[in-house]
């Protein structure tokens, strides 16, 4: 793995690990794997133009996203609920749409050298979201206790609501690549999963679930080069293994407290 791709790789896992950490104390756990199946048309449209897979499916996404807050606020329903509705129907379409060898690069991920533009683009979204999450975040968290309090406070509601969505999207896009379709979601939730069970507060666990989330990449990625096996799975299964390890202490962490994280910037 070249310099530029492990620096790529790295910088997912960081954005994976804050807005994981959010949206496992959102309970948005089961909603990180439908969203990210939404890429899945983009990605065949993007290879029927001929242009970079990426693309097409970040695109994909933050149509899908838009289209999660808008059916949400207009209908009142949860997130999860219209995630799921939006998931169903674009797996459907992706997979008409996406066939062979193809599809299952889609689904899990790919070996293929990234081309400089993707450098780019993905280095850029992934400062931008890890800038986003550390300068909102007592706004985020404010949000998460009461959306009426955080209005109280002056903080736009909805503005932030769409923000994180999209913040959520763009971080399944930026790990297609490595871990497909089908496992992306799993590197957003298991670390901050593994972080809530050791962290004593939200800061900590955000910190945590970082480091699990870039040790997860990087040592998923180093074996899997070693075994000449898929780098996903391989991935996904050390985030497994690391939270498996989070069960084995008989005395856990406190449960993390929301309100204790503090520095961020209120909107």
């Amino acid at each position: 793995m070249s310099i530029e791709s492990l620096l790529l790789s790295t910088a997912m896992a960081i954005a994976a690990g804050l807005v994981g950490s959010f949206a496992v104390m959102k309970r948005m756990s089961l909603a990180a794997d439908p969203l990210s199946h939404v890429a899945l048309p983009g990605i065949g449209i993007a290879l029927a133009l001929h242009i970079s897979p990426v693309f097409g499916a970040v695109s994909m996404l933050v149509f899908g996203a838009l289209l999660v807050w808008a059916v949400e606020q207009r209908g009142g329903a949860t997130t999860e609920s219209v995630i799921g509705v939006v998931f169903s129907a674009a797996l459907a379409i992706g997979s008409i749409m996406t066939t062979g060898e193809d599809l299952i690069e889609a689904l899990f991920g790919g070996a293929g050298a990234l081309g400089l533009s993707e450098k780019i683009f993905g280095l850029a979204v992934a400062s931008a979201i890890v800038v986003f999450i550390l300068v909102f975040r007592n706004s985020l968290i404010i949000m998460m206790v009461s959306p009426d309090i955080a209005r109280t406070a002056g903080i736009k509601v909805r503005r932030f609501e769409l923000l994180y969505l999209e913040s959520f999207a763009l971080t399944i896009a930026l790990g297609l690549r490595y871990l497909g379709v089908l496992l992306m979601g799993a590197l957003i939730i298991i670390p901050a999963a593994t972080a809530k069970r050791l962290a004593h507060d939200l800061k900590g666990m955000m910190w945590i679930s970082v480091v699990l989330s870039v040790t997860s990449t990087i040592l998923g990625t180093a074996i899997a080069v070693h075994l000449h096996g898929q780098t996903g799975p391989i991935i996904v299964l050390v985030a497994t293994a690391l939270f498996l390890l989070s069960l084995l202490p008989q005395r856990r962490a406190s449960t993390v407290r929301v309100g204790s994280a503090r520095g961020g910037k209120d909107a």
